[in-house]
């Protein structure tokens, strides 16, 4: 592969993997030339950090030069790490102006930006990438593989349960994730990953979903119905609460984030408990897929422990895998969170909820076996690293086919999109009527490999 010119559009938190990996891993095969960002001060986060591992300062653009930018710094691919909802229309300029796009997940947020998006790669012919992390992770890697070679023979449904803890779950609740207008809640900004395991784990396509849920924990109103109140707009303060957020307690988000809110008056610690939360932190979902099958999908936002279940019923047996990823968020003195230090409880004695991974398989009329996870280092099991490579690299020879294109974006967020569909109107929505071309044709086509 020839050595390409990168640029980032989105200087926010997320980007620091796409950042780093250039700069180091693959310095041979690729250059961080730009960076597309409207705030000077996170852009100069990310020129500081490019210059501390010693490769010339990239050029600084805002959003509106971004056609610009590509022609002028001569950009082979893009990297978008922007708000969701505006992952469209810079992919659609970003194709227009001659680039191919790499896009953190979701790919969209709603049906007609998708339908755009589709638009735009037929009329320019180049890539769109999607970085799908969760695939890679060793113990979802096993389960394909179970599904993959037969052993539990057809698939027939799937039951799905993903908990957010009152650490990670809230967050979403603080900066722009709570506004649907902007993330297209959390059925799209966070459970596209989820969704996107189980077409990949069945190798199928969503036609249908129903959808029942609401905001029920975080907000205004929940919070006065349990006595809450008075408290504090953002979590940037000298009081100390278990569900506020203090940036100058992680200089990251400090840097990134306090330090530049003067610029766009982004604020990313507002209270979880105050008003104009328009996203759901309590979700259920029937899916049905082209296979066959049936998703019963739940998840929740304000959990005490984080991590997931996932039940995969097959014509030959049985498959289930338990995930821990925190066994508990606990507090110390100051009220503030921390994460669950080991496997043990605040007392000392073995922890009820040790972190883990566990996948087992039974077959009919057998008794059930684990099956062995081997992960690697670094994030989700090393999956992240195996993720870069194929981003950088070009994907190899996959036999589990973990390499994502932008028709895996489509169905995975097509889940999300019907699911707000169905809150809105209480009926089951079908996914060929969501108006993307793409979507109707796999419903004609039946299951994909």
């Amino acid at each position: 592969m020839s050595h390409r010119r990168y640029a980032v559009v989105g200087a926010g938190h997320r980007s620091q993997m796409y950042v780093d990996a250039i700069t180091t891993t693959y310095a041979d095969d690729a250059s961080l030339v730009a960076i597309c960002e409207p705030n000077p001060v996170r852009a100069r986060y990310y020129v500081d950090r490019v210059v501390a591992a010693g490769h010339p300062a990239p050029a600084v653009y805002g959003p509106d030069d971004l056609e610009d930018m590509i022609r002028t710094e001569r950009i082979d691919r893009v990297i978008v790490c922007a708000r969701d909802d505006l992952h469209a229309p810079l992919i659609v300029r970003a194709l227009d102006a001659g680039a191919d796009v790499v896009v953190e997940k979701p790919l969209t947020i709603d049906a007609a930006s998708a339908a755009a998006i589709e638009d735009a790669i037929d009329r320019t012919g180049r890539e769109v990438v999607i970085t799908f992390n969760y695939r890679y992770s060793p113990r979802n890697s096993a389960l394909r593989q179970v599904i993959q070679d037969g052993t539990i023979g057809e698939v027939t449904s799937i039951d799905f349960s993903w908990v957010l803890d009152t650490k990670h779950g809230a967050d979403y609740f603080r900066r722009w994730h709570r506004e649907k207008v902007h993330s297209g809640g959390l059925l799209v900004h966070k459970a596209s990953h989820h969704f996107d395991l189980v077409n990949w784990w069945i190798r199928s396509s969503p036609t249908r979903v129903f959808a029942s849920g609401g905001l029920r924990f975080y907000g205004a109103e929940n919070a006065a119905a349990r006595g809450i109140r008075n408290r504090p707009a953002r979590g940037t303060h000298d009081g100390a609460d278990a569900f506020e957020l203090d940036l100058r307690q992680d200089e990251r988000l400090k840097a990134l984030y306090l330090d530049a809110e003067q610029h766009d008056g982004y604020i990313r610690d507002r209270d979880v408990f105050d008003e104009g939360i328009t996203i759901e932190d309590n979700l259920a979902l029937v899916v049905d897929y082209d296979s066959g099958a049936t998703l019963s999908y739940s998840l929740n936002a304000h959990s005490p422990w984080e991590g997931y279940r996932v039940a995969v019923n097959g014509t030959r047996g049985r498959a289930e895998l338990e995930v821990v990823e925190r066994g508990a968020v606990l507090v110390d003195e100051g009220l503030h969170p921390v994460l669950d230090p080991s496997a043990t409880d605040a007392g000392g004695s073995a922890s009820l909820r040790p972190e883990g991974e566990r996948l087992l398989v039974q077959k009919h009329w057998e008794a059930a076996y684990e099956v062995p996870i081997i992960s690697g280092d670094g994030g989700h099991g090393g999956g992240d690293a195996l993720l870069l490579a194929d981003v950088f690299e070009g994907p190899g020879d996959d036999p589990l086919a973990r390499p994502a294109d932008w028709r895996d974006g489509v169905r995975s967020i097509a889940v999300g999109i019907a699911g707000n569909q169905s809150l809105e109107t209480g009926l089951p929505v079908r996914v060929a009527d969501l108006g993307i071309r793409f979507l109707a044709a796999d419903a004609r086509a039946g299951a994909h490999s």
